[in-house]
């Protein structure tokens, strides 16, 4: 499905996203002709510049601040986690918890006094009196340890809580210009007369909502008409966040954006063109590069702004795309006739580039892994816009002397002049830095805007990037730091290490060692999204039975089977004994070899293994990707760890013996998986009982027969000898009780409900001859607690996502939120809000987000619960079935009392919530421990303590801390429950195999024949 009609260039673009890093540096260092020509002026005036910095000092704002807290020290970040919550926690009792968490164990007595910045000192106290910062002259100062601990340990007090906030709220001042845009604009004076201009940043992204949506064009707008009459000299700017004006700025939901962001992106932009403003762009993640692009060529190219070079574009210098975006805004200028103001920054998400990369399996980084490397596209794409002056107004933002030196030069040597260009600074940052250059250059101010409780992803987005010790900030007031290595030359270094990525950053597919992460898709990529909707057509399908396998989200005929019966059962176990005898001779490595070649086969085949998900499973695209990286994950993982373990132990004993340790299949397998992971749990169970040298007669979910027969069939394929895995197609009560019952299976590895799992455990035990194992992994009552501290942008992400991804029909689906009662309303609006937002559809369309339940008998057992609580009242929230054939139940919020109103689990997108006081914190874990329940669990709070105390007080097998409760990684998060929820070992955990396999030793007297030979010697 064609997301976006994409140009041919744009596509190009968007498939270079993760080109190989040492291919971009050499096309980067060719294209500097005009820099390496002026290097000499560079490195003179960079060091004239850095000199006189380190004799006059940096000055009493943020560097001093980040140079004594870095996020290397335990303090910073606890200064930086009370900047962050404190302000927005509405009751003094978590308030209390949350100060005596950050402060306790932190070594504060060695920052007392140090700095001469009264912002340093004022952290390092944590307080302010009356508004009033103690004298750190006097010598009270040499009682600061012993004086803190007294305050920490009357915490309690609101005189003590009120001044921690009034220092937090000092702290914020330093990074933000004013609350509102009047208050910032009257605090610009000061700056407006040592003649900087200024670009003001409303503070707040990611809207989950319309409502939040709607609250930010209004104060976009609000700072446009202000900023628009500023009586100051040199054009006003403002930057704007796309993801701030709409709730679902993906581009997936390009259709959306179209009708509902960009005409309030021209309306802003109107505004600004009539009011003498420029409007920028802001950068955000590299996945949202594409859509950032799309739009904003939408923008420049309307007629009605033609020739206005009002609307700018933020590049980030650390996309390995970024030159290639210098070339395409080179295009779209002379297409649309506008004069581009381009504001170039070195880019401030690199920490989350890396990890989303890496979670996502992507076949490289959108983002260069070294900091000289960003430098060297830095300069390539400042030549660039310099040699296009009719093109761009260049915007150079950057606190780097060797960066601004090496504009100013190359500015110089193209016949710049003075105004036809500009640098950049951050509020609070680099003064002194810039008070060198304000007279030759225009220099301009960013400034955010906003509420100091909003401060969040600014404040951490700055301490990333300017507090760590590899930054030009951090170094440049260290006089131990040589300076030829502080203003080395890029270029230079780049050539003298050989145009390589850091060492220490594996590729994603290389993070796990031993075993390749499976390669995965970018669905804010063009380019990805492109080859997928290539890839997922409805497959060839067999129709040779008499029952129907039927797709969930139309209720038609894909196709039709033949299910087997006892008899074929029967026959099946017995050839898969008589097979198992020479499978468990087989060698491991050899057994391992199969099952890694069976993972190749299976990315060989994604297309089809794709397809059969979504058509017969109505999974989203997203969840198939997801599920054939899990199936391929199992494979190589259990491959490794089965040549780890199944080798020959040799023990310890007395002198003349020999003990070892051997490992051995059981004998024939029962496998029997769920059809909510047709793929995965089908797989994962099948090769680990083959691996270690079982037989296996297998049974996919009757719903999910076909995705079941193509997993067989390609293990086949790599190797597995068809006796040694047999597949049985059909329903459970019939072939499932029959392999239950048999009596010469060697164990049962099941994943699935609760009452059938317990129904399998009576059968196993009922049966005569050996005690078998049964390895099961069932259901949950999965709770997420969300305590006052908690961001509740990131707690609604994450309570979505795990309540409705995969229309909650996953194991580890949160079922039952309990959230603290101070925060429950605003919380529960969100969420309710940002509900509105979740599509509902076919998806077989890479825009929706929730698909259809397994079949019509699901459907019927979740719609009877939801009629039953609306009819007590106690549905707060529905959504709209669509207007689709199928089986469709809409995500539900139904509010409870108390968690033992839900006398079994829920299979589907309706979420359960509970609210508690502050002060019931720590009787929460009781409450759902007495469900017998044990699966997941989930804690959103920025209280360490409570991290801890939910540790030692869960009984459940995976516990997920301040991100959402499902997607467990293979060998990352081993997963299974405890409890009503399983059995354990956890799948895709070390211990799993030895489940199947059962121990023998041999001992050996070696002294039997000729004596002791080894003790003679």
């Amino acid at each position: 499905m064609n997301i976006i009609a994409a140009t041919p260039d744009h596509l190009d673009i968007s498939a270079a996203a993760f080109e190989e890093e040492e291919v971009v540096l050499k096309r980067l260092a060719d294209s500097l002709p005009r820099y390496e020509s002026v290097l000499d002026t560079i490195q003179a005036d960079a060091e004239k510049i850095v000199q006189k910095l380190r004799k006059e000092g940096t000055g009493n704002g943020v560097e001093a601040f980040l140079q004594e807290y870095g996020l290397n020290t335990k303090e910073g970040i606890a200064i930086m986690s009370l900047a962050e919550a404190l302000l927005r926690i509405p009751d003094s009792h978590t308030a209390d918890d949350l100060i005596r968490d950050k402060f306790d164990g932190r070594d504060w007595d060695k920052h007392i006094g140090k700095s001469q910045s009264l912002l340093v000192n004022a952290s390092s106290w944590g307080l302010l009196l009356t508004g009033k910062v103690l004298d750190f002259t006097t010598p009270e100062t040499e009682r600061a340890g012993a004086l803190l601990r007294k305050l920490v340990g009357s915490l309690g007090e609101p005189t003590v809580r009120e001044s921690l906030r009034q220092a937090v709220k000092y702290i914020g001042t330093q990074f933000v210009m004013g609350t509102n845009i009047k208050e910032a604009m009257a605090r610009a004076k000061s700056a407006h007369k040592k003649g900087y201009m200024m670009s003001y940043d409303i503070l707040g992204e990611g809207a989950r909502t319309q409502q939040q949506a709607h609250k930010y064009l209004v104060e976009y707008t609000k700072a446009l008409k202000a900023i628009g009459k500023s009586e100051y000299a040199g054009q006003p700017s403002l930057s704007i966040k796309l993801s701030a004006l709409h709730p679902q700025y993906h581009t997936t939901k390009y259709d959306r954006l179209e009708k509902e962001l960009l005409p309030k992106l021209k309306d802003l932009c109107r505004l600004a063109v009539d009011d003498g403003v420029i409007i920028s762009i802001d950068a955000e993640e590299s996945y949202r590069l594409d859509i950032h692009m799309k739009l904003f060529e939408a923008l420049v190219m309307d007629a009605e702004f033609k020739g206005t070079h009002k609307i700018g574009f933020v590049l980030q210098a650390y996309q390995k795309r970024a030159l290639s975006v210098v070339e395409w805004l080179i295009n779209l200028s002379e297409r649309s006739g506008n004069r581009i103001p381009v504001r170039l920054v070195k880019g401030a998400y690199w920490d989350t580039e890396i990890k989303l990369a890496q979670q996502a399996g992507l076949e490289g980084y959108p983002v260069f892994t070294r900091k000289a490397n960003t430098d060297l596209s830095y300069l390539a794409c400042a030549e660039a816009m310099l040699n296009n002056k009719d093109v761009f107004y260049p915007q150079f933002a950057s606190h780097n002397a060797h960066t601004l030196a090496a504009v100013s030069a190359m500015a110089n040597q193209a016949d710049w002049a003075k105004g036809e260009y500009e640098f950049q600074r951050l509020h609070g940052m680099g003064e002194k830095l810039y008070d060198q250059i304000i007279g030759d250059t225009p220099c301009r101010v960013y400034a955010p805007v906003g509420e100091h409780k909003d401060l969040l992803a600014y404040l951490i987005r700055r301490l990333l990037e300017n507090g760590a010790n590899s930054s030009f900030v951090n170094q440049l007031m260290d006089e131990e730091y040589p300076l030829d290595d502080l203003l080395a030359d890029p270029l230079a270094k780049i050539r003298e290490r050989g145009f390589d990525s850091h060492p220490d950053i594996a590729l994603p597919k290389d993070i796990y060692g031993d075993r390749q992460n499976p390669k995965g898709y970018d669905m804010g990529n063009i380019a990805h999204l492109e080859q997928l909707g290539a890839m997922i057509q409805l497959p060839t399908l067999p129709d040779d039975g008499e029952n129907n396998v039927t797709n969930p989200t139309t209720g038609e005929k894909i196709a039709s089977l033949n299910y087997h019966g006892a008899k074929d059962v029967d026959e099946a176990i017995k050839r898969g004994n008589k097979a198992q005898i020479k499978w468990n001779d087989t060698p491991v490595d050899t057994r391992a070899k199969i099952l890694e070649k069976a993972a190749d086969l299976m990315l060989e085949n994604e297309a089809e293994l794709l397809s059969l998900l979504v058509y017969e499973a109505g999974k989203t695209q997203l969840d198939t990707i997801a599920e054939l990286r899990e199936a391929v994950d199992f494979c190589r993982y259990y491959a490794n760890q089965a040549r780890a373990d199944m080798h020959i132990q040799v023990l310890p004993g007395p002198t003349g013996e020999s003990n070892e340790l051997h490992f051995y299949g059981r004998g024939t397998f029962v496998c029997i998986s769920p059809w909510n992971f047709p793929l995965a749990i089908f797989v994962g169970q099948v090769v680990a009982a083959l691996v270690t040298g079982n037989s296996v007669v297998a049974k996919g979910a009757e719903q999910t027969s076909l995705v079941a027969l193509k997993a067989v069939a390609l293990l086949h394929e790599a190797g597995v000898p068809k006796d040694v895995l047999q597949l049985m197609v059909g329903r459970g009560s019939v072939i499932g009780q029959a392999m239950a019952e048999h009596d010469a299976i060697a164990g049962v590895c099941f994943t699935g409900s609760v009452p059938v799992a317990q129904q399998i455990n009576q059968t196993l035990a009922a049966r005569k001859g050996a005690i078998l194992p049964l390895i099961a992994e069932t259901g949950g009552q999965n709770c997420m607690v969300v305590d006052s501290t908690a961001l509740l942008e990131q707690a609604v992400d994450d309570i979505l996502l795990s309540a409705f991804g995969s229309a909650g029909q996953r194991c580890s689906a949160l079922r039952v939120l309990m959230v603290q009662e101070e925060i429950a309303d605003e919380l529960l609006a969100m969420v309710t809000h940002a509900m509105d937002e979740l599509k509902l559809g076919n998806p077989i369309d890479p825009s929706v987000d929730v698909g259809p339940v397994i079949d019509v008998r699901a459907r019927d057992n979740l719609l009877a619960h939801c009629a039953e609580m609306e009819k007590q009242g106690r549905v707060i929230k529905k959504l709209n079935a669509p207007d689709l054939a199928g089986s469709w139940v809409p995500p539900h919020v139904i509010q409870l009392d108390d968690i033992n109103q839900l006398e079994q689990e829920h299979f589907g997108p309706i979420l359960h919530v509970i609210r508690f006081k502050a002060d019931e914190f720590e009787q929460l874990p009781d409450r759902i421990n007495a469900t017998g329940f044990g699966l997941t669990f989930g804690l959103h709070s920025r209280i360490e303590d409570h991290w801890e105390y939910v540790q030692n007080k869960i009984h459940a097998g995976n516990l997920y801390i301040n991100r959402n409760m499902t997607g467990a990684v293979v060998g990352v998060q081993p997963f299974g429950g405890e409890g009503l929820s399983g059995t354990g070992p956890k799948a895709g955990g070390p211990h799993y195999l030895h489940r199947f396999m059962t121990e023998r030793t041999v001992t050996i007297n070696t002294a039997a024949i000729g004596g002791n030979l080894e003790l003679l010697s």
